[in-house]
């Protein structure tokens, strides 16, 4: 089973391809050229996107047009998709809803380990040095495939 993960932004999204054991492919694409991708490319079985939660506060246009990317890529997605809140990834990695993007990423290289580099490379990584948005998308992958599949690796 392979995932398709997004973190979803309004102009660019970060994704992660994960199998449950190795990240395979690792991107920050502009949203059109994710969609685009979606349509032709993607053959995961499944996609898993981060979803907004309203809480009370008025938001800007940012969040709207997120929002907006959000359903366009459920459109495109010929297979299941599931959306999941940010609350459920902090409250799942890190056992704390107050919890930032650092904790997050830390969480994640506690669980597999450090990031690779030429002198210690590490395979759950694939080869790719993951950056800020990416490690949000593995965590939204991570998370579901948890919650779902099992705890692989703990």
């Amino acid at each position: 089973m392979e995932i398709l993960a997004i973190d979803p932004g309004t102009t660019q999204s970060a994704i992660i391809v994960w199998d449950g054991e190795k990240i395979l492919d690792a991107k920050i694409l502009l949203n059109q050229d994710l969609l685009e991708m979606i349509y032709r490319d993607c053959v995961c079985s499944d996609m898993v996107i981060e979803m907004f939660q309203g809480f009370g506060m008025s938001v800007g246009a940012t969040v709207f047009e997120t929002v907006f990317w959000i359903g366009r890529f459920c459109e495109a997605w010929k297979g299941p998709f599931h959306r999941i809140f940010r609350k459920d990834v902090k409250i799942h990695l890190c056992n704390n809803m107050r919890a930032k993007d650092s904790n997050i990423s830390q969480a994640l290289r506690d669980r597999f380990g450090e990031k690779p580099t030429k002198s210690r490379p590490n395979p759950v990584y694939g080869g790719f040095k993951l950056k800020r948005d990416q490690w949000q998308a593995f965590g939204l992958a991570v998370t579901w495939m948890d919650l779902n599949h099992g705890l692989p690796g703990m």
